[in-house]
């Protein structure tokens, strides 16, 4: 019997590991094919496709090319006797496929991850997306939206749920809020989610909330903009009137993209200006935001205030505008990225449940690639790196299995 390199022995090992690793995590999802005349177990399928996502397939034909052109290497830790799936194959097993429970892998698999990131803090940023070409007019079906939960300080997709459509986030937010563990968490979501029983949700989680507030919420808007009337122009009061509102400030100043961008925030713990303060779960401050950004070529200024109440009474000035401007890592980090990096806006994914089940597997393949701390190439580039270079493929299994 040949003897092999130690090169070809760790690569072995890395295989197997990861090989090891995704059958536990998929050995629960139920197969939703009828066992006669299967050829290709739910698993191989499964790990297949995230492998080929990794290397950058983003539809079900360059799934298959990638699988055959990776195939005897394929066959050396997986059962392959009737070769890689082939496209259709991929399709039927994605478009059958339960949402939820292929959801509820890769939430299994987030909730051990972050576990291990605890020291990082966490901080859970909410928001919705649409996957522009899912619609379908034939079928009258509508364009999918998901809501996610994103990890900002790890970069990672801790879950995902499906909604209606924008305006049903409100239904959607809650049934994603009581799958994640909130414990220690803060809890951001823009406008839409500033809904009572979305902060009551979070508060019984065991999370804090900070959550932005628009004209969507009228009286508690107004509320919170006397309240920061009273803190810049008090006035003499009665007997009967509420204390004039003290503030905590903070101030920071970024320049950048040929612009200056100052931003002050004004946290306000008194509560006796708002006639609403006992519909919202442990409500401990408003918060104010003015934005003012310089645009050094023009000189042109322009001002933006922002409202926000939060649920965490340790939380000081600093760290609340940290934890405001983080939120906006969701956009940049995870839609941006799934849109530019994984093409998802341009899928046309529509059979069934395709589209969501693709969405999950975009979700998986991305959190693989940000496991790895030393990455230096963006997500386009790090995909293209891990289908030229099986040795990068196989170390980011084996960081997705550690």
């Amino acid at each position: 019997m040949p003897r092999i390199s130690q090169s070809e022995k760790i690569e072995q090992d890395n295989e197997q590991q990861a090989l090891d690793f995704f059958a536990q995590l998929l050995s629960g999802l139920p197969d939703p094919r009828r066992s006669q005349g299967q050829r290709y177990p739910l698993r191989l399928v499964i790990v297949v496709a995230l492998m080929a996502a990794v290397c950058g397939c983003d539809d079900a034909e360059a799934m298959e090319l990638w699988g055959e052109a990776n195939q005897d290497w394929l066959a050396g830790f997986l059962p392959t006797p009737h070769g890689p799936p082939t496209q259709d194959v991929f399709l039927a097993v994605f478009a059958a496929l339960d949402p939820k429970s292929f959801e509820a892998v890769l939430r299994s698999w987030s909730a051990l991850l972050c576990a291990r990131l605890t020291k990082l803090g966490k901080h859970i940023a909410i928001d919705g997306k649409t996957s522009r070409r899912s619609f379908d007019l034939a079928q009258g079906k509508a364009a999918l939206h998901t809501v996610s939960a994103y990890l900002s300080q790890a970069g990672l997709v801790l879950g995902a749920t499906q909604a209606d459509a924008k305006s049903n986030e409100i239904t959607a937010i809650p049934k994603l809020l009581r799958t994640l563990d909130l414990r220690a968490a803060t809890v951001t979501i823009d406008a839409i989610g500033t809904q009572t029983e979305i902060a009551k949700t979070i508060v019984e989680g065991g999370g804090n909330y900070l959550l932005a507030v628009k004209e969507n919420q009228p009286a508690l808007y107004q509320d919170i903009q006397t309240t920061f009337a009273e803190v810049d122009n008090p006035r003499a009061r009665t007997l009967d009137e509420p204390a004039p509102a003290q503030t905590e400030r903070f101030e920071e100043i970024d320049k950048g993209h040929g612009r200056v961008e100052r931003r002050h925030i004004k946290v306000c713990r008194n509560r006796s200006w708002l006639t609403t303060a006992q519909r919202w779960s442990a409500l401990a401050f408003v918060a104010q935001v003015v934005r003012e950004r310089e645009e050094l070529s023009t000189g042109k200024i322009s001002i933006e205030v922002a409202y926000y109440i939060g649920s965490d009474p340790t939380a000081k000035a600093p760290e609340i505008a940290h934890t405001i401007r983080r939120h906006w890592a969701i956009e940049n980090e995870l839609h941006w990225v799934l849109d530019i990096a994984f093409r998802e806006d341009e899928a046309r994914h529509r059979a069934q449940n395709t589209a969501q089940n693709m969405t999950t597997l975009r979700h998986f393949a991305l959190n693989i690639i940000k496991r790895d701390s030393n990455r230096k190439l963006g997500v386009a580039n790090s995909r293209k790196r891990a289908g030229w270079d099986r040795a990068y493929l196989l170390a980011l299994l084996k960081g997705a299995a550690g």
